[in-house]
């Protein structure tokens, strides 16, 4: 079993099931064995690490909190705790199960066929099969509602048009779900690697998430089969309710990150002498370390709830805005403070802190930006809407 101790000043084990230790536990000595001794490698070459993607699958964390077609079937408090270890590792690894369970297996569970299901879910559940979400374009970011990508009916296929940009494992997927309009309405197909006409191309030059896949996807006059449609989809809402459930992830895994530079710099600081004594034992270092202990604790406890609420059927989307927004800008000014306490060392990978922070810059402004989950906040408290 792992041997991070992990950070829990509020006892929040006690609040846990046994269920969801025992998944917690199984990330966390995954993520010790499995994801840290191989991160730093694959985030200094840019490479994602594929070897994991089987490993996961064989443990039930891919679409883990979803039912049937070999899906774990866990709880969302499980899940998240689950997501908060991957992310403890690094955010690119989580994101891969995020974007796998969340917005791959989900559409699919939630809105497709029961053919479609069949298909793809015990595959994408085992770690055989990769899927990403085309939904992001070029021009359109925080307003998916006006994308440009459009498909047409001709006879028994569809042709879908357009341009999808930053999708997590574009070009390592097996099959994408895109998000196009047909007679101007949003819906949901299902793209197979391979077909005619979709290409699939990666970006450089990243300085965050280098552990991860990030790709373009285009789709020139692609021809895909009609039952390649995810027929419960309809308008803007279904994509958004996958961004839901992804969103829910990031708030648990921000946690993870900033655990981790935490957990570096209490390390670190007890170790590094300075004037004859320990960092430490300094005012000013202390006061960063109980800022950051402070905001991790109150991160902890916004998750229990929200995934509380989410297991009992009553979750509101805003809640999940509030902790995705809260979470990930608390889990980045940690790193921040982590770089400081380190100094000079905290830009080097020798230590995890810098590859934290860089990979936090993208989860900030990733699945809604923090200005949009103000503005979504803010909309539902005052009931007036900042972007119309």
């Amino acid at each position: 079993m792992s041997g991070f101790p992990g950070v829990d000043y509020y006892e929040v084990e006690g609040l846990l099931s046994e269920e969801e230790r025992m998944m917690r536990d199984l990330a966390r000595a995954f993520t010790d064995e499995q994801i840290l001794p191989i991160i730093t490698r694959h985030f200094r070459e840019g490479i994602f690490p594929t070897g994991l993607v089987r490993r996961m699958g064989e443990l039930g964390f891919l679409g883990a909190n979803l039912q049937g077609y070999g899906c774990a079937g866990i709880n969302n408090v499980a899940y998240g705790l689950l997501l908060q270890e991957l992310e403890r590792g690094d955010s690119g690894v989580r994101s891969f199960a995020s974007v796998q369970g969340s917005l791959v297996m989900y559409p699919i569970h939630t809105f497709g066929s029961e053919t479609q299901k069949q298909r793809w879910l015990p595959r994408l559940a085992a770690g055989e099969a990769v899927g990403c979400f085309g939904l992001t374009e070029p021009d359109f970011g925080s307003d998916p509602g006006n994308m440009a990508t459009k498909a047409v009916r001709v006879g028994s296929e569809y042709v879908l048009n357009g341009t999808k940009l930053w999708i997590t494992n574009g070009s390592i997927a097996d099959v994408a779900v895109v998000w196009a309009k047909l007679d101007g309405v949003i819906r949901g197909f299902l793209v197979e690697k391979g077909t005619p006409g979709f290409t699939a191309r990666d970006i450089h030059g990243k300085h965050s998430m280098r552990a991860s896949v990030t790709s373009e996807l285009s789709f020139q006059d692609c021809r895909i089969p009609g039952d390649n449609l995810l027929p419960k989809t309809e308008e803007l809402r279904s994509p958004l309710s996958c961004l839901n459930q992804a969103r829910y992830g990031i708030a648990w895994g921000a946690v993870g990150a900033a655990v981790a530079c935490y957990q570096a710099s209490l390390t670190y600081s007890r170790r590094r002498i300075q004037f004859g004594k320990p960092i430490a034992s300094f005012q000013l270092v202390q006061q960063k370390l109980v800022h950051m202990l402070t905001e991790i604790t109150k991160a902890q406890l916004l998750c229990l709830q929200l995934g509380r609420l989410k297991d009992a059927g009553r979750l509101r989307h805003t809640q999940v805005s509030l902790a995705k927004r809260n979470n990930v800008a608390a889990a980045l000014e940690i790193a921040r403070l982590a770089r400081d306490i380190h100094g000079a060392n905290g830009i080097v990978d020798e230590y995890p802190v810098i590859r934290h922070l860089l990979n936090l810059e993208s989860v900030f402004t990733y699945e809604g930006t923090h200005d949009i989950h103000t503005l979504i906040l803010g909309r539902d408290i005052t009931g007036i809407s900042a972007l119309e």
